[in-house]
């Protein structure tokens, strides 16, 4: 299922995109699209015999607002240089484990909302990334298997980062990743059974219409059933966490002087195939 939100900012309802692309209202199925929602088979169960009924009501998408399609997300767990050509293009050692930082959930927007550029910033970067939605409590995972199968599905996150806040002005990472409005996220979080491998996905970015991602999940250095066996050694994952797990080459940080980066008027649009598509125009502050 391709399970989204849709509405003004706060006020989202839950919907559901059919297989002929129509958009149907969840609304008098359940309340909303959360890890409530996740972690309970029987209303996934409800919400799928409705729409295989053809029971949900169309909803009229035009100029209808797409939010996240995740409320409530109780952390954002990011997974650094997890991809292979990236390490080589920022001419870092590939990590012999994987790197975690965190992004706050209020950073996290609709797919087309406005992303601002902070004060100050300079270095305003792009990174398309896979994002897991975790769908069952996980904590001491043991296989590949038991983590794949703690994963309630997957959307489409932009990773937006300031890279002298990140790197330059002392202190962790987090400095550069939770500038308001830095995680679009959707338009859709797409059910693990829609998504037979996440190791076989596509991931492509433009600025301003030039292609500047183009990349593949096979390149990841550490795979998505590792990443979640591997964080739930150090936390416990909830229904409705997510993990954003890493980007493929491309940034504006990997690329010649004067490097490319974002500012107040560009637009960047972003895909990963299957996970629906991204756009974002870039105010300031």
């Amino acid at each position: 299922m391709k399970l989204l939100r849709v509405g003004t900012a706060g006020s989202e309802r839950p919907a559901l995109l059919d297989a002929e692309g129509a958009l149907r209202d969840l609304s008098g199925v359940v309340p909303d699209i959360d890890g409530t929602l996740l972690a309970d088979d029987a209303a996934l169960g409800r919400v799928r015999a409705a729409a295989e009924a053809g029971e949900l009501p169309v909803l009229d998408a035009d100029g209808l607002r797409v939010g996240p399609p995740l409320a409530r997300i109780g952390k954002i767990v990011c997974i650094g240089l997890n991809y292979h050509d990236h390490a080589r293009e920022t001419g870092a050692e590939p990590p012999a484990e994987p790197v975690i930082f965190f992004k706050a959930a209020d950073t996290v927007v609709g797919p087309h909302d406005t992303v601002l550029v902070p004060r100050g910033s300079v270095k305003t970067d792009w990174e398309v990334e896979l994002a897991v939605v975790i769908g069952r409590t996980a904590r001491y995972l043991e296989s590949h298997e038991e983590a794949l199968a703690h994963v309630a599905g997957y959307a489409v996150a932009h990773d937006v980062s300031e890279r002298e806040f990140q790197i330059e002005r002392g202190g962790t990472w987090d400095k550069g990743k939770n500038c308001e409005t830095f995680n679009p996220l959707g338009p859709w979080l797409v059910t693990a059974d829609e998504v037979p491998d996440p190791q076989d996905l596509s991931l492509k970015l433009w600025v301003n219409g030039e292609l500047k991602q183009d990349g593949s999940t096979a390149e990841q250095i550490f795979s998505v059933a590792e990443v979640v066996r591997y964080v739930s050694q150090f936390m416990t994952l909830y229904p409705g966490d997510v993990i954003n797990t890493g980007t493929p080459a491309g940034v504006a940080l990997g690329q010649p002087e004067p490097k490319p980066y974002l500012r107040a008027g560009d637009v960047v649009e972003l895909e990963i195939g299957g996970l629906g598509r991204q756009r974002q125009e870039f105010k300031p502050a």
